[in-house]
């Protein structure tokens, strides 16, 4: 069979290392995208990738990326948007949004939409890394700058909440078109995750906690059996998944009509309509 082509973003670290390693092994066509350029030239270098460096707190580098992309590979077969993080205080980007918020949702927002005609040409499937974590986000289309009462977990809850939105309202809107889509909870991975935040989950990172987390071995599981499996036999386009199986989110993940609302603001502060 020929090899797919799979782009992985956040891949130089945690579990989009580990997909990377497994589907590279499997011998699939994996394209690693990550921050650091050490990290992610070293991780495409042991598994024999190409690989691209994109800092996703500036959106001129997304766009480059998905030009990058887009000339590179005519036929894009899995897009795993798996790039994110939680952060300290309250920061803007220099597009203008909060950092949370631009990170874990309006920069892979950004990627997808740039490369629609290629991933809908290529009935991709497009993957994104949610978190439990969005049980504790509220989604308010007036604040999205998270000016009004601010915390460094809400925020990353409300850009994880924001993951399973766009993915269900990416199902609405394309998927006749050929996309299948899916959002999954990795799961608590013992990673560098929260590292450089001021959350208090930084501290469960670096104590006798660390061990009872998962490998990223383990936390990669529930995104390869989502790359790996069938849409409509193994999972339902459209929805959130964790441990290989349906998951139940915020309640206000369920809402089409805010879904909606959230694309097209998204748009707006992307300046990219499809």
């Amino acid at each position: 069979m020929t090899p797919r082509t799979i782009v992985i973003t956040g891949a130089s670290d945690g579990i989009g290392a580990a997909a990377a390693r497994a589907l590279a092994k499997a011998g699939e066509q994996v394209v690693v995208v990550g921050r650091s350029a050490e990290k992610t030239r070293a991780l495409a270098g042991e598994i024999g990738a190409d690989h691209y460096v994109a800092d996703f707190a500036d959106l001129a580098q997304v766009r480059t990326l998905a030009a990058q992309l887009k000339e590179k590979y005519p036929r894009i077969d899995v897009l795993a948007n798996n790039a994110g993080g939680i952060m300290g205080k309250r920061t803007i980007t220099v597009d203008g949004n909060e950092a949370t918020f631009q990170i874990n949702h309006l920069a892979p927002f950004l990627l997808t939409t740039l490369l629609m005609d290629t991933l809908t040409a290529s009935n991709a499937k497009v993957i994104n890394t949610s978190s439990a974590a969005n049980n504790f986000g509220k989604m308010d289309l007036f604040d999205l700058t998270a000016e009004q009462g601010y915390s460094t977990n809400r925020a990353y809850g409300t850009g994880k909440l924001a993951n399973i939105m766009f993915t269900s309202e990416l199902h609405r809107r394309f998927h006749d078109k050929g996309i299948t889509t899916a959002a999954f909870h990795p799961g608590v991975v013992r990673t560098n995750f929260a590292a450089e935040s001021s959350s208090w989950f930084r501290h469960a990172y670096k104590t006798v906690l660390n061990r009872f987390m998962l490998t990223p071995d383990q936390g990669a599981d529930t995104m390869l059996w989502l790359i790996n499996g069938t849409p409509g036999t193994d999972w339902i386009s459209g929805a959130y998944y964790a441990k290989r199986a349906l998951a139940k989110a915020n309640p206000q993940a369920y809402d089409a009509e805010l879904a909606q609302g959230l694309w097209e603001k998204s748009e707006e502060l992307v300046k990219v309509f499809v």
